[in-house]
């Protein structure tokens, strides 16, 4: 049990899983907390499935949130299917895989409304030589011992203390698709049922496995098919065209369900017609709002300014293909709690951490980098 401190305050930026997870694991050692999430609306499950990794479970164990039942749907073999259908290669493999929004509702059980706040947009940072200040963009403040930027890529305090950090595009997208357990076909549910199941082609990843319900639920009956297929997108008018919505707006990195462009989807669903297995097909056809997201890398350089610290995808973002964005994360908010629980020198504790979680960033964008660039067939030397 690690000493409570009952003086420290956090003002953590950015109210999705890594937010969380941060403000988790610091009220777990008697820290304040008070995340300020820019949009105003309750954030929904626009990342789909995540495999739960044990560094989620410590989190969540370090925090002492707990739960009555699983958190994710077991997967048992390994299946990689040709594209017609016929097992390539099958082998046991048991893991389990969660979503974003059963994750994001089980956390946010463990923190208390007030100190959740939507609609606070982070416009400037403020620092003192052992606090920091927080304007938003309505006129308010909060001030605290630290400052957390746990907002993601496309991060707003990554632009402040680092201006000239941003993450690059991969050369491939992602589209990705959820369909309801009871909606899939018994033919397509009996070759990929309850296994994680892969079709790999030249330049072309398709993979699926099952995840709870919108609801958390894990019963027969009541979970969801998560697939995701990976494509190129040759950066400039291709990529922009698949990131232009239905409205004629060219998103920065990604379509949400529903505002798909009516060519890029047509183009799509073709393709899938044309080049996917049975059951993969049957996927697709029954998702009616498929979503789309740019593969990108983000190496920082560093991770701590003086009070101001960066955390999971605000500093590092991993290649999908490592399943590490979460857990980096949960373990970037766990090894912090740590280091402060009985902090003497803040200063010399936030190097350390800043030492050992750069290590593991770096060690994992790198590893996801060369394994993406192999399954798409990119050649990382030009």
């Amino acid at each position: 049990m690690f000493h409570k401190s009952t003086a420290k305050k956090a003002i953590i930026i950015g109210g999705s899983l890594g937010g969380l997870f941060a403000a988790t694991a610091l009220r777990a050692i008697g820290w304040e907390v008070d995340i300020y999430e820019r949009s105003g609306a309750t954030l929904d499950s626009r990342g789909g499935g995540i495999v739960l990794q044990p560094e989620v479970l410590e989190a969540l164990k370090f925090a002492g949130i707990t739960s009555s039942h699983a958190l994710g749907v077991r997967s048992n073999n390994r299946t990689y299917l040709t594209g017609t259908g016929v097992i390539r290669h099958k082998h046991y493999a048991p893991q389990t895989q969660t979503s974003w929004n059963t994750l994001y509702n089980f956390l946010m059980s463990a923190l208390p409304d007030e100190n959740y706040h939507r609609g606070r947009e982070l416009v400037t940072i403020e620092q003192g030589n052992d606090s920091v200040t927080a304007n938003f963009a309505d006129g308010s403040t909060a001030r605290g011992d630290l400052l957390i930027g746990a907002d993601g890529g496309g991060s707003t305090v990554r632009s402040l203390v680092l201006p000239n950090t941003h993450p690059t595009y991969s050369g491939y997208v992602v589209w990705r698709g959820l369909v309801d357990e009871p909606d899939l076909p018994q033919f397509a549910k009996e070759q990929i049922y309850e296994d994680f199941v892969f079709q790999q082609d030249p330049e072309s990843l398709i993979l699926e496995y099952m995840i709870p319900g919108v609801d958390g639920s894990i019963k027969p009956g009541q979970r969801r098919f998560n697939w995701l297929w990976y494509l190129k997108a040759a950066e400039g008018d291709e990529l922009d065209q698949v990131l232009t919505d239905n409205t004629g707006l060219r998103r920065k990195n990604s379509v949400p369900p529903g505002a798909l462009s009516a060519q890029p989807e047509a183009a799509f669903r073709k393709k899938a017609e044309e080049e996917l297995n049975p059951a993969f097909l049957e996927l697709v056809r029954r998702t009616e709002d498929i979503f789309v997201q740019s593969i990108l890398d983000l190496q920082s350089p560093k991770m701590v300014f003086n009070r101001v610290l960066l955390l999971g995808d605000a500093a590092f973002i991993p290649r999908p293909h490592t399943a590490g964005s979460t857990a980096k994360a949960a373990a970037n908010a766990v090894k912090l709690a740590q280091y402060m629980a009985n902090s003497t020198d803040v200063d010399t504790d936030l190097a350390a951490w800043e030492r050992d979680q750069l290590m593991m960033g770096a060690n994992m964008s790198e590893w996801g980098i060369d394994m993406g660039n192999r399954i798409m067939g990119i050649n990382s030397n030009k």
